[in-house]
C-alpha cells in the first residue's frame, strides 16, 4: 500500500532487564526523533536519562490507546516522527503497539519495526525445551475459568508452548496446567538479562514445589512441553474405554465408516469378537 503519512513511526525494542542491550540503531532512532511514545514514561525517562536522551515524551498504553493513537497519527502526517516503546522488550507482543500499527495500517502511516530485545524467544532458546515448533500464548486470561478453558483448547498442542504470567498467579496457572496437561517438563525464566536472572527446570510439580519454598518475583517466561504421541493415545485410549460399544461404533459411522467396517474397527480396537459388536449394532 502507498504511506499517506510525511513522518514514520519507529516500533523501537527497548531492553529487557540489562541496560546494554539496547542496539545502535534503536539509540540513533530515540536521538533522531520529534517525539517518543511510551507505555510508562516514567520508567521511559530512567533509559533516556542514562543514554543521555532528552526528547518529548507522551503515554501511550492499554487505557488511553483508542484516543491518543488518533493523536499520534495525526502528528505523523503532519511529518513529525516518532518512536514508539513499551517498558521493555518488543513493542506490540502483549501490549498496546499492537493497536498503533493496525492503526498506522488503516490511515497509511508509515512505520518501521526495529529488531531487539524479546524475553519469549529468549527464555525459549536457553529452556532446553524443542525450539523446532513452539507457540506464543501471552498472558493466560486471569478469570480462573476462562484460563482453564483455554488450556483445554490447547492441551493436545504438539509444540512448545510459551506464556507470559505475573509472580503472583504463577503457581496458580501452574496447578491449573498440571490438572490439565498432566505432568509435564516445563520452565520457568524470571529476571531474564538481570542480575538475579534464574532459570528453574523441572515437571511441573518440581516447579510448584519450588515456588512454595522460593516465593515468586519479578515478571515471568512460563515454557511448558507439547503433548507426546503417547500422551495422545492414551488420552484416545481413555475416551475409548469410557464409550460403550454402540456408542463407538455411532462415533465411527459418524466419521465416514460404514456400519460393517466400523463394526470390524471396533471389534479390532476393543480385542473383542466380531459377533459381539454386531449384537450391539443390531438397531442402528
Amino acid at each position: 500500500m502507498s504511506f499517506l503519512s510525511k513522518g514514520i513511526l519507529y516500533i523501537c525494542p527497548t531492553p529487557i532487564g540489562n541496560l546494554g542491550d539496547i542496539t545502535i540503531r534503536a539509540l540513533n532512532i530515540l536521538k533522531s526523533v520529534d517525539l517518543i511514545a511510551a507505555e510508562d514514561t516514567r520508567h521511559t525517562l530512567k533509559l533516556l536519562n542514562h543514554f543521555e536522551i532528552q526528547k518529548p515524551l507522551i503515554s501511550y498504553h492499554e487505557h488511553n490507546k483508542r484516543t491518543k493513537g488518533e493523536v499520534l497519527v495525526n502528528k505523523l502526517l503532519e511529518g513529525e516522527n516518532i518512536a514508539l516503546v513499551s517498558d521493555a522488550g518488543m513493542p506490540g507482543i502483549s501490549d498496546p503497539g499492537a493497536d498503533m500499527i493496525k492503526l498506522c495500517i488503516e490511515e497509511g502511516v508509515a512505520f518501521e519495526v526495529l529488531p531487539g530485545a524479546t524475553a519469549s524467544i529468549l527464555a525459549l532458546v536457553a529452556s532446553g525445551l524443542d525450539t523446532t515448533k513452539f507457540t506464543f500464548e501471552g498472558f493466560l486470561d486471569r478469570d480462573k475459568k476462562k484460563r482453564k478453558e483455554r488450556l483445554q483448547r490447547i492441551k493436545r498442542e504438539d509444540r512448545t508452548l510459551v506464556f507470559y504470567e505475573a509472580p503472583h498467579r504463577i503457581t496458580s496457572t501452574l496447578e491449573d496446567i498440571l490438572n490439565i496437561f498432566g505432568n509435564r517438563k516445563a520452565v520457568i525464566g524470571r529476571e531474564l538479562t538481570k542480575r538475579y536472572e534464574e532459570f528453574i527446570r523441572g515437571n511441573i510439580t518440581e516447579l510448584i514445589d519450588y515456588l512454595n519454598i522460593n516465593p515468586p518475583r519479578g515478571e515471568m517466561v512460563l515454557l511448558c512441553e507439547g503433548a507426546s504421541l503417547e500422551e495422545e493415545a492414551l488420552e484416545e485410549q481413555n475416551k475409548l474405554e469410557q464409550m460403550t460399544i454402540k456408542e463407538h461404533i455411532i462415533l465411527l459411522m459418524e466419521n465416514g465408516a460404514d456400519k460393517k467396517s466400523a463394526i470390524r474397527e471396533v471389534a479390532k480396537l476393543r480385542n473383542i469378537s466380531k459377533r459381539d459388536v454386531y449384537k450391539e449394532a443390531i438397531d442402528l
